[in-house]
């Protein structure tokens, strides 16, 4: 969230004004007298277009930043519901500038991409008035030295002494292991210092072993439960909005599951991915009872697809993965589940099934056959 970026910028050195952050509109006024009575009062959610939304306010003194806080707290922005608001001090500002570094994946480095054109949507910049737009290239090697830095600022057309801002924004994108770090605004004040208005900071979970602080930045209580159970488990989930739930082995197969359901579903009344949950090599009765128990518990589910090639770990083991898992959710396992099993010992797992006979599984031999059950089977609940 912005305060956070916030907090990361001002470990680095950007100049930022830190404010106050409320989750009860009762505490804006005291916040607001310490901070110099006129603020801007500022949704504090994981998405943009706060302010088109509502989301940021002006307030010219204390008892206003209340109602401000009042009318903010509870909104709904995309999806996201504000719980704490951002008072930071009411700036004077001159001019806006956009700024921000992150991967570039096609090219295989890093890319700063800054505009005069700040405060508004870099999207719509870049529909408008794409030569407003300077797009430098950051060899990974060799890094932001003073050197970028400055090719950077006079590309952008910023200050020169926007130059240091530059750098350490850098030292945020690299020490903090990040994939976006973006300002918007940074500005120029009237008294012609630099700020950053603004933050958004994007961390890459794959280096979350290297930052144990980062844990502080999550918002557990904005989290999906069924994903933060999963993530509890070790599972790789994402909660989607559908009623088929999935489960297999290797993200590749579960994205292509996920589209083969959908076009399935078109045939029986438009129903659709449950949920992305890839178990990866582990196919263990308690891996697999782990899997289920989070799908069976989304009350939006009413069919279950299993689908599983074979390899490192045979069908076999699957199987009997399956068969276990459904002994331990004993009850909880109430809805159907269509299984797919193809690869390395596929005979032996289809035995293994057939045998136990549960009157929930069914098994079919082809993916595209799987799919279309388990749709007409969610159709029909």
């Amino acid at each position: 969230m912005e305060y956070q970026a916030k907090e990361l910028f001002a470990r680095h050195a950007v100049p930022v004004t830190l404010g106050r952050v409320i989750e009860d509109a009762a505490d804006a006024a005291e916040a607001a007298e310490t901070l110099g009575g006129r603020v801007v009062v500022k949704a504090q959610v994981k998405a943009g277009g706060r302010g088109k939304a509502g989301g940021v306010k002006l307030a010219a003194d204390p008892a206003e930043a209340t109602e401000r806080a009042r009318d903010i707290l509870g909104m709904d922005i995309k999806g996201h519901t504000v719980r704490r608001v951002l008072l930071a001090p009411a700036a004077d500002i001159a001019e806006e500038y956009y700024f921000s570094f992150l991967i570039d994946r096609a090219n295989r480095d890093y890319l700063c991409i800054a505009s005069t054109e700040g405060g508004v949507e870099i999207e719509e910049v870049a529909h408008t008035n794409p030569d407003a737009i300077a797009k430098i290239s950051i060899d990974p090697a060799v890094g932001v030295d003073d050197a970028k830095a400055a090719e950077i600022v006079a590309a952008a057309g910023f200050p020169p002494e926007a130059a240091e801002v530059v750098k350490s924004l850098w030292t945020v994108f690299i020490a903090e292991d990040a994939s976006l770090v973006e300002v918007n605004p940074l500005v120029k004040l009237g008294d012609g210092r630099l700020e950053a208005l603004d933050g958004k900071v994007t961390l890459d979970e794959n280096a979350a072993y290297r930052h144990p602080d980062h844990a502080a930045f999550e918002d557990k209580a904005a989290a999906d439960p069924l994903e933060a159970a999963a993530q509890a488990k070790g599972l790789n989930y994402v909660k989607l909005d559908g009623e088929v739930g999935i489960i297999g082995n290797g993200a590749g197969l579960v994205m292509s599951t996920l589209d083969v359901v959908a076009y399935a579903g078109e045939a029986h009344g438009g129903v659709k991915p449950a949920n992305f949950l890839d178990i990866g090599g582990g196919a263990s009765a308690e891996v697999m009872a782990n899997g289920l128990g989070i799908i069976l518990g989304d009350a939006q589910v009413k069919s279950v697809f299993v689908n599983v090639f074979g390899g490192i770990t045979a069908c076999d083991a699957v199987s009997n993965g399956i068969v276990q898992a459904l002994e331990l959710l004993g009850d909880q396992a109430n809805k159907p589940l269509v299984v797919r099993l193809d690869g390395n010992n596929v005979v032996e797992g289809r035995k293994i099934l057939a045998q136990a006979n549960h009157p929930l599984v069914t098994v079919v031999d082809t993916m595209d056959g799987a799919a279309d059950r388990a749709a007409e089977l969610a159709a029909q609940a």
